[in-house]
Order: structure tokens, then sequence, then C-alpha cells
């Protein structure tokens, strides 16, 4: 068959020719993301899964740390009510915590305390919601991010793991400065994939000055990466944030501690510049961050630091913008395991990261089965590995409700046994509660009643330095007792000598050959209590995680009790 020549029409004579434009090509089509085309996650679902799961953790959220009560909560508390604990810390002699981060949250505890009157537990969760709603806004901008940049399956993939994986269910609503600067660590890598560099070393900042002042750290990749992109604006933005803050937090100190100090150079100086003995608090092995990491990501924590390794393999499709993302997993884990001090709440900066690495990973299984010269080739191995996909983030998604339903049931009961204290006002204004070893699980002074006249602490063998009550005859905020030291050495003055003036006892019952005060039924008696995980006599197979029937079978349970002290008659 002949081929038939196409030509082209004249332009006829009145009308003027114009030049033709340059011929398109594949530079002018619109940038898509990699991996799923043009389909991407809106606004709506990232931030509705979050709210109902961070809405969830802010009601239900056990207190895993006594410095976040005693360090933010107990300030916070005295800010509100004019009562609570005080820590060396916060002695005007140390000034090593910021209350430039505790009147922030002030800002919702003030209010709310007016609208709730005397009810302190609704103020207590009000405060929660309210870092719940932080880390919604922080984790969606992560996500919608991830979206636009990389595609809707990898968004998704990542968003399931922020909703469900226990560990950034904990962290989200804890009222720590680790946590704001995740907060702060998820909208600094939102900004910086919505190509806003500026914008992301301010929040990067924030996070640092306002939040934790060692998680510079983990932000320093993004900060540098964002300076190359658009060096003047981002530098700028960095500096008049960081100056400003500073410089506030500096007012605010000289407010509350009485004497101009910046409690950011102090704590750095403490604990950089050698004149810091964290290992006073405890030191752990090398190893430990890697259980820890497992305990609250299961395999989701192994993919993330598999990453690395499969990232030769996919470098064209997520290099050089996700390796900046993810790359202060590894620099923040090298640089905390290498130091003796370590708690799990130092790798919270870290928690989304940890998320998108694994989702990167999981997002490219059918990558490493892939014939790299045709890649469009649909082979039986691709197939299945396409297919594993939903299973490995089902099996993460199960592992991460298991351990979270694990803690919540197994070390719910000082939250809640303080609770039963406000259906017993009959006994009297003035009444004293006094706690013995379990003084480290207090869950604060928002859940002791207005009747109740003083918390006390009594001798169970204890020998470190107890936080003892803001002393207003002193200054409060800026005074300086003589009885708190920077060496974690008792005070004479931190326990209660005559226990017959304790109304109210709170202990835990564990199975040991020893009896605890108590017991003494002809001096107290029950009038609450709650079950409590025994975490040394379980095996940690069925503690960690909650096996269905096993789980009730194979774990011992102690009782954690409220006790009354029975009138003499």
């Amino acid at each position: 068959m002949a081929l038939s020549t196409r030509q082209r029409r004249p332009s006829p004579p009145d009308l003027p020719t114009t030049p033709s434009p340059s011929p398109y090509s594949k530079l002018d089509k619109p940038d898509k993301p990699a991996g799923d085309g043009d389909q991407r996650l809106g606004w709506f679902l990232p931030l509705l899964s979050l709210a109902v799961l961070r809405y969830m953790s802010a009601s239900s959220n056990i207190i895993h740390d006594c410095d976040e009560v005693f360090n933010y909560w107990e300030p916070l508390h005295f800010l509100l009510y004019k009562t609570g604990f005080q820590t060396w810390e916060y002695s005007s002699q140390f000034a090593l915590r910021s209350y430039l981060y505790i009147i922030f949250h002030n800002l919702v505890g003030l209010p709310a305390s007016w609208w709730f009157g005397e009810d302190k537990v609704r103020v207590f969760y009000a405060v929660r919601i309210f870092l719940g709603i932080l880390s919604v806004i922080a984790d969606a901008a992560l996500v919608v991010g991830l979206s636009r940049k990389y595609g809707k399956r990898l968004a998704s993939y990542t968003l399931a793991m922020l909703c469900l994986a226990s560990g950034c269910f904990f962290a989200s609503t804890s009222f720590l400065p680790s946590s704001f600067s995740m907060y702060a660590m998820s909208l600094s890598s939102a900004l910086y994939l919505f190509d806003k560099p500026a914008a992301a070393v301010l929040s990067a900042a924030t996070g640092v000055i306002l939040g934790w002042p060692f998680s510079v750290l983990a932000f320093l990749p993004l900060t540098i990466f964002s300076l190359k992109k658009r060096f003047k604006h981002a530098f700028l933005s960095g500096v008049i944030t960081s100056l400003f803050l500073v410089a506030l937090s500096a007012v605010v100190d000289h407010y509350y501690y009485g004497k101009w100090t910046s409690s950011v150079l102090n704590l750095l100086i403490y604990n950089v510049l050698g004149g810091g003995e964290s290992h006073l608090y405890g030191t752990e092995g090398p190893l430990f961050y890697l259980k820890n990491g497992f305990n609250n990501f299961n395999f989701c924590f192994i993919l993330a630091l598999l990453f690395i390794v499969i990232l030769p393999i996919v470098k064209k499709k997520y290099a050089p913008d996700l390796l900046v993302i993810i790359s202060p997993v590894y620099i923040w884990l090298a640089f905390m395991s290498l130091q003796p001090h370590k708690e799990e709440r130092f790798l919270y900066p870290i928690y989304p990261l940890i998320c998108v690495a694994a989702s990167a990973v999981i997002e490219s299984i059918p990558d490493l089965f892939q014939d790299k010269y045709n890649p469009n080739d649909p082979s039986l191995l691709v197939t299945i590995a396409k297919a594993m996909r939903p299973m490995v983030l089902g099996l993460i998604l199960c592992a991460s409700h298991s351990r979270t339903f694990s803690l919540i049931n197994g070390y719910s009961a000082p939250v809640e046994i303080y609770k039963h204290l406000e259906h017993y006002d009959d006994v009297g204004e003035g009444s004293v509660l006094c706690v013995g070893s379990e003084w480290h699980r207090f869950p604060s002074s928002f859940f002791v009643p207005e009747y109740i006249g003083e918390v006390r602490w009594i001798d169970d063998g204890f020998r470190g330095l107890l936080p003892l009550p803001f002393n207003a005859t002193l200054g409060g905020t800026s005074a300086a007792p003589p009885y708190f030291n920077n060496k974690n050495l008792a005070s004479d003055q931190q326990f209660l000598q005559d226990i017959d003036k304790c109304t109210f006892l709170v202990e835990l019952h564990l199975q040991r050959p020893y009896l605890p005060r108590g017991s003494d039924l002809n001096t107290w008696e029950v009038v609450a209590a709650m079950h409590y995980l025994d975490r040394e006599m379980s095996p940690p197979k069925y503690r960690s995680f909650f096996i269905p029937y096993l789980w009730q079978q194979n774990n011992v349970f102690g009782l954690y009790k409220l006790l009354k002290r029975i009138p003499k008659s």
C-alpha cells in the first residue's frame, strides 16, 4: 500500500504568520511523584486519621518517665495552682530548665483551669489534647509532603505507621521537650519537601531552642541542604528565629528565676562542656536503643535500618531529598548510643523518620527483583513482591497494636488509681497523701484533689535526691533551696518521718517475700486496687506484646493500691 504524505495547509494571505513555539519535550512535562503517577493524598485523610489516633493517645497514654512529671507537669501545676514539686534543675542556682517551654503549654493550661475550675484532671487532659493537635498538624504535613514528592503509596504507608506505631502513639502526647522536637522534625521535613527551605530551617530552630537543644544534631542534615537550596533566605530565617527565641527564653528565665540567665546555655554547659554527671542517673549498654527501637517499632525499626542498604538500588528514586530526611535516623542513633546515660525519650525526635524509612523500604520491595534493563517486565518475582507489601505493613501494624495494648493495660494503674481520691473528700481538708517506693510513678499533682493538704514521700530505701515542693517562702521559682544539689545526694528533708500523719497511702503490692506497709489491715483499708504487670516476674515475650489469652495466662500481676488509714476508736 502506498504511503501518502500529509502536506501543510498554506497560511491565508491576509493573516500574519507567527513564529512556531519551541518543540514540546520531556523537560516541559510537569513533575510527577515517583511511584504512583499523579495520584496524591490530600489533607483530609491524614488529618482525620491522625486526629482520631492522637485523641486516643491523649486519653489513654500512660506516663512513661518520671522526668515528664517532675520537670514539666509539676512546674506547670505550680504556675496554675501555686503548688507542685520542684527538682534541683529548677533551682535558680542551676537553672537548667526553660520556663519558656512551660509557659508555651500554659497558653492552654491557663484557660483550661478557668474553664474546668477545681477539676484539675480535665486540665491535664486538655494540655495532652493540645500536644496531640501539634502532632497531628506536623505529621499530616509530612504525609502530604511525601505524597506530593514520592506518590500516594509511600505516603499511605507512612500515615499508617505514624498512626499505629507504638513509639509514635505514646511519644505524640508526652509532655517532653524531645516530643516537641519530634513535632518540629516532622514539620521541618514536610517544609523541605514542599521546597520551602527557609520555613524548614525556622521550624528546626524552634524545635531546638524551644524544645530540646541537643536535637540540633538531628536537624543538621536538613538545615545544611536547606542552606544549599536558598542560602540567604534559609540563613536569615535560622539566625533571626534563633536569636529571637534565645532572647525570649532569657527574658522569661529572668522573670521566673529572678536573675539574668539562659537555661539553654546552662543545659548545654552542664551536659556537654564537662559539668554534667548524667551517669549518676543510670547507664546502659550500647545496644540499649536497638532493643528499645524494636520494642516500640518492631519490624518497622529493622526495615528503617535497612534503608541505607537498599539505597544503591533505589537511589534514582529517593536520592537526594528522601535521604536527607531519613539520614538523622542513623546519625542520631550512632551519637546517642555512644552516650553512657540512655533513656527511651532521647530517641523521640527521629520517631517519624523511622516510619518514613521503613515505608520507603516496603514500597521498594518490588524494585529489588526488577530487571534493571527491562523494569516494565512483570515477572513472577515482581508480582509476588508487590503482594508482599501490604502483608509486611499489616504485620507491623498488628505487632504495633499488640505492643500498645500491652503497655496501656499492663501499666495504666498509677494514673487511674489516683483518680479515686476525689471520692474520699469526707476525710476533711489538710489530709496527707503518702507515697513510698512508687514516687517515680506519681502521675502529677493534677490528680491530687484540693482537699489533700500535701503529698509526702516516705523512706522505702531510695538514696537519691527526690523532688521537694516549690518553697514560696524562699521565693518560689526564684528560690535556690539549700537542700538541692547536682550530685543526686539525698536531702534529710525529703522524707516524712512520722508515718502516722499519713491519711492515704499508695503502694504496689507484688508477690515478694517482704510485706509492704499497707498489708497491716488493722491500720489501713483498701479503697481502690488495680492490676499492675509485674515486669520482673513476667516473661519478656508475653509482657512486651499482647497475645490474646496468653498475655493474661503467662504474665504475673501485682495490685496497685490506694489505702486509707483506719481511724482509731
